[in-house]
């Protein structure tokens, strides 16, 4: 033992391997580790419950000896009123943890969400928590929860547009990601981190975002809708903008969920050009059950193949090509988002719509315009149908969907026709010569 200063933390000698260990004569349980290597860590060691623990203050040259010193008093102090110091040093650590953190511990567990999922829950945190994300969990409040709500409700997320939808959808995501941290941290008196979750606040806030079911492009707009998006294909800005208008296109032909159709990739895509019923996409990371395989409409055929040429032009000029149908110079590599080709839609039909939207308006089509009994309806926009019975769900092949090639094919040549009929009304009688005035 021996008096443990300043001077004899830079005198003593390392071992020759090892560590040793040097207590101090004055506090019992404080000592000084040194390893042969020449590194000096300041420790304590005492009892607490009758278990011994040793705990680290931490090394010399971050701390003085004096600072070691008193740290040390206090930890042996707290062991001998039965608190473990990791316990504590734990807590103090979980106070610490920021969103950014909570995030991506929930979405790292092995198994647990889709892709897909995984992806929101970390757009919301990049972007609609951006200022948070390095935030202690813990210092989120009630008012910043209803400042940051109202701000994407009245303003949306570039301060452009309001758009309630998405207000919501993050304040849910928000609410989860806390109350994962209220279970998995603790505090040091082994309470949970968070007491309160914050986002409870907004029980009686929610914004109110209307009849969902009214959310869609009505049918005698359609035909409007689709001869502009045309229109904008044939002198795209960019590729970006491009991918983003074959994206809308997409997702009206087939009723697919946003990410279903910007996360597609071309080994998902089949083509057969002798054979319709072999033309199908794939999808195997589904919000709701197992892979399925969905029939393509002959437009939808169409729009493909044009966006595969592209792809063919590249590779034969030994250009790097993406997997994705959609590509995008975006981190994540496709297409997120289709803001030009909505606002265009949005214009014509009057009322704010989103990319999801689409798939509603493919519903609509199907049942109320085409005639398609609600089972296959539903195969083909991937629900589980609401009344499968015995023989469906044991013998029917609901993965496969190839079958409904026709009434996919319906419901395409339904919009074109509308197209068809909205391009006539353009169109100004010319008066036939010789023909009286």
């Amino acid at each position: 033992m021996a008096k443990i200063t300043k001077t004899f933390v830079d005198k003593v000698q390392p071992p020759a391997s090892g560590y040793d260990v040097h207590w101090d004569d004055t506090v019992k349980g404080y000592g000084l580790r040194v390893s042969a290597q020449g590194k000096r860590v300041f420790i304590a060691m005492g009892r607490v419950l009758g278990k011994p623990i040793q705990f680290t203050i931490g090394p010399y040259g971050v701390l003085t000896e004096d600072k070691a010193r008193k740290r040390a008093q206090a930890v042996l102090q707290d062991m001998r009123e039965g608190i473990d110091p990791r316990d504590a040093k734990k807590a103090d650590e979980a106070m610490k943890v920021t969103l950014g953190d909570v995030c991506t511990a929930y979405v790292s567990r092995p198994g647990k969400l889709k892709v897909s999922t995984k992806d929101e829950y970390q757009r919301h945190v990049d972007k609609v928590f951006a200022s948070w994300k390095d935030k202690p969990i813990v210092a989120i409040t009630e008012d910043d929860v209803r400042k940051r709500h109202r701000e994407i409700v009245e303003q949306g997320l570039e301060g452009k547009k309001g758009a309630p939808a998405s207000a919501n959808a993050a304040m849910v995501t928000l609410r989860i990601l806390i109350n994962f941290a209220g279970r998995q941290y603790r505090r040091a008196d082994g309470t949970p981190l968070v007491r309160h979750n914050p986002v409870d606040v907004l029980k009686d806030h929610w914004a109110p975002l209307g009849s969902r079911t009214e959310r869609y492009i009505d049918r005698r707009k359609i035909g409007e809708v689709w001869n502009k998006l045309h229109e904008a294909r044939a002198n795209p800005k960019n590729r970006d903008a491009l991918a983003g208008i074959d994206l809308t296109l997409f997702l009206l032909l087939t009723g697919a969920r946003r990410d279903e159709g910007a996360t597609l990739t071309w080994e998902k895509v089949n083509i057969d050009d002798h054979d319709p019923s072999n033309c199908w996409w794939h999808i195997d990371d589904r919000k709701r059950g197992d892979p399925i395989w969905l029939p393509l409409s002959s437009q939808a055929v169409a729009l493909l193949k044009k966006r595969r040429a592209a792809v063919d032009e590249d590779i034969a000029e030994g250009k790097t090509v993406s997997p994705f149908v959609f590509p995008s110079w975006s981190k994540a590599g496709h297409i997120r988002d289709a803001r030009a080709p909505m606002e265009t839609i949005s214009g014509i039909v009057g009322k704010h719509l989103s990319l999801h939207d689409l798939r509603r308006s493919f519903t609509n089509y199907a049942m109320r315009e085409c005639l398609i009994e609600k089972f296959r309806t539903d195969l083909l926009t991937g629900h589980k149908p609401a009344q499968e019975d015995i023989t469906a769900r044991n013998y029917l092949d609901l993965a496969h969907l190839d079958w409904l090639q026709p009434e996919v094919q319906r419901i395409a040549d339904w919009i074109e026709q509308q197209a068809v009929v909205a391009a006539s009304k353009n169109v100004v009688q010319l008066p036939v010569a010789g023909a009286a005035a």
